[in-house]
């Protein structure tokens, strides 16, 4: 009787049809964002395609899908200070470090993420702002997490980091297109788009796209000698300031 019911889900097993593969193109609208003296931010859009496979049968892949792209920015390391005022005078008495840290990340959705997937595969994959403050530091992990939120919270008012929920809309059962305003003080750097594909609360697919965020004209000219030739862009910042204040000076007491 047991041979017989083995060999009844084996052959259920086999006859069931696999599953469905789902294939993603992504887009976006722009692989470079030049910042001048005039930049105010700019708008990106993200666009993509939720297919087949090839060779697969387009009648397997069926929604309804969920997206969540996540804008990542380049990574530094932050550091998280606690002031306390002593005797009047507001001091920093505490601190924790966060290397490998985003200098931006913002997420687009298409409906809730908890009504998406759960807390664990969004911390998982990284799709939470607090999925990067959860490793512990030499801080230990209570620090880490107190002076974490404090981080994200303060980046967030900076609109550096940011969930725009019903970010995503979807123009069609498998096509979606998103809008991004990076503000005027986003980080130069590399960024990468990483974009999600839910189903029943499961990832069925992800792709990223990278593009980047450069300084150019004057602005680049004096980021790199700042890094390249910092004392000789130090000496001449300081000769700028007194110049400007001894012209000033003289204007004045005319």
């Amino acid at each position: 009787m047991k041979r017989l019911f083995a060999a009844i889900l084996v052959a259920l097993i086999l006859a069931a049809p696999p599953a469905a593969a789902q294939r993603l193109v992504t887009q976006v609208s722009s692989d470079t964002v030049e910042i001048t003296s005039s930049f105010d931010g700019e708008r990106l859009t993200f666009f993509g395609q939720i297919g087949p496979e090839a060779g697969a049968d387009p009648s397997t892949v069926q929604g309804p899908y969920q997206v969540v792209i996540v804008v990542v920015g380049p990574t530094q390391t932050r550091v998280a200070r606690q002031k306390s005022n002593i005797f009047g005078v507001w001091l920093n008495t505490d601190q924790v470090e966060f290397n490998n840290f985003p200098s931006y990340f913002h997420v687009l959705s298409s409906a809730r993420l908890r009504d998406i997937s759960d807390v664990t595969t969004l911390t998982t994959n990284r799709i939470l702002p607090e999925a990067h403050i959860v490793t512990p530091t030499q801080a230990g992990w209570w620090k880490t997490a107190v002076f974490g939120r404090q981080l994200v919270r303060l980046m967030t008012e900076e609109r550096l980091f940011g969930v725009q929920e019903n970010g995503v809309q979807f123009l069609a059962d498998n096509f979606y297109s998103a809008r991004l305003t990076l503000p005027s003080h986003a980080p130069p750097g590399p960024y990468l788009a990483l974009t999600y594909v839910f189903k029943n609360g499961e990832i069925v697919a992800r792709r990223s796209e990278g593009f980047a965020v450069r300084k150019i004209g004057f602005e680049r000219f004096l980021a790199i000698s700042a890094v390249q030739y910092p004392l000789a862009y130090g000496v001449i910042c300081v000769l700028l300031a007194l110049t400007t204040g001894w012209l000033g000076g003289v204007v004045f007491r005319r």
